[in-house]
């Protein structure tokens, strides 16, 4: 299965839902800090985003799509969300002698065989995140069959993401695809970017999702200011 080609489409198409720029980044981009000209420079337009923005509307719902499309259009594809995750881990790294040190392996710096178990990973978390105020009904999930169908001719991704969006909630099954550590963060920096945080049921899912992933409190925090810093 190419997971990694369809979540890549699914987080660039925020850039398609709010109209962004093709070929750069959205006017009004700040510049300022390294890791936002990171991402300008990763930012490749929408690039099948019209396609990936109906399945992306359709699985998050109109206010979460917009508040998802208000975030991701900074993020871009897949690449910059490794990029995000990275600088995160980094600074968590230097600021905590007991973190594990070298290189963070996240899913930009990474060979095509780990790339799709990464993003195999992620997307998990992603289609957890966009499910976590339970508005998916039956009939949603037969439009979003539809609109992925149209992503990917791959039939056992489009039985893979069918059995993903049909399955309970559980944040401990979620977690379980984090092999390493990095992993774990690039999961929950989708997540955040999915979730509206204003969502009792959705923060609370993201809270446990963080115990599961036992995620360190500090890399937590790192990561979600990184969300706050491109939003």
């Amino acid at each position: 299965m190419n997971t990694g080609g369809l979540l890549d489409q699914l987080l660039k198409a925020g850039s398609s839902m709010l109209g962004g720029q093709n070929g750069g980044a959205p006017q009004g981009q700040r510049q300022g800090s390294a890791g936002n000209s990171q991402l300008s420079s990763l930012l490749s337009g929408a690039g099948g985003g019209a396609l990936a923005a109906g399945a992306v509307g359709l699985l998050l719902g109109n206010k979460k799509a917009r508040k998802f499309g208000g975030k991701a259009v900074k993020y871009g594809g897949l690449a910059a969300l490794g990029v995000v995750a990275y600088k995160a881990y980094s600074t968590w790294q230097q600021n905590n002698q007991a973190a594990p040190q070298g290189q963070p392996q996240t899913v930009d710096r990474l060979p095509a065989p780990q790339v799709e178990q990464h993003s195999h990973a992620i997307l998990r978390a992603v289609i957890g995140a966009a499910k976590a105020d339970g508005h998916v009904d039956d009939r949603e999930r037969q439009l979003i069959d539809a609109e992925i169908a149209k992503l990917t001719s791959d039939p056992a991704m489009q039985r893979w993401f069918d059995q993903e969006l049909n399955k309970p909630l559980e944040p401990a099954d979620i977690a379980s695809a984090a092999s390493t550590p990095e992993m774990a963060a690039e999961m929950y920096l989708a997540s955040v970017l999915i979730v509206d945080e204003e969502n009792f049921m959705e923060r609370s899912y993201l809270q446990e999702l963080a115990s599961q992933l036992r995620l360190d409190p500090a890399l937590k925090a790192e990561l979600e200011k990184e969300v706050r810093v491109s939003a």
